[in-house]
């Protein structure tokens, strides 16, 4: 790490992360599940394994991450446009890998949005594979958890 920190995301990181959310075009926000009581529930469940970054002190990245016993997953992975490529992304994935392994999960998983090309870019070039051996489904239990997309 160069010039940025890492530390466990809390609920007091929220409104920096949101803000940081709102910034990434083709981003993608829950109405509910996203919301301030959203994001406590699930850091609630998930106390250790989600991260901040902060750059001279202002909040440049976050992942969202968390698992049900079993299995790892993803959420929400961002830096700041203007600081990607400073190997901020990786050292995050990393630190929620570390996390998930103290709670002896081994295995994760993420969705990236086919349109994502960054986002695939990254994934692919820090070696994780795309699964093409299974198809995803969604079933919706609330029908006013709205997502909505950054423009």
């Amino acid at each position: 790490m160069d010039d940025f920190t890492l530390s466990v995301m809390t609920i007091a990181d929220y409104p920096e992360v949101k803000d940081l959310w709102m910034t990434i075009k083709g981003f993608a926000i829950r109405s509910i599940d996203d919301s301030f009581e959203g994001v406590q529930r699930f850091l609630q469940r998930n106390p250790t394994t989600s991260v901040v970054a902060r750059k001279n002190g202002e909040l440049v990245g976050s992942i969202l991450c968390g698992h049900d016993g079993r299995r790892g997953c993803f959420y929400h992975v961002c830096v700041r446009e203007d600081q990607r490529r400073q190997g901020i992304g990786k050292a995050m994935v990393v630190f929620c890998m570390k996390a998930l392994a103290e709670e002896k999960i081994s295995k994760v998983s993420l969705i990236a949005f086919s349109t994502n090309d960054i986002g695939n870019a990254f994934w692919n070039e820090i070696g994780w594979v795309r699964r093409l051996d299974l198809n995803y489904y969604d079933f919706t239990l609330n029908e006013n958890n709205i997502i909505r997309f950054n423009q």
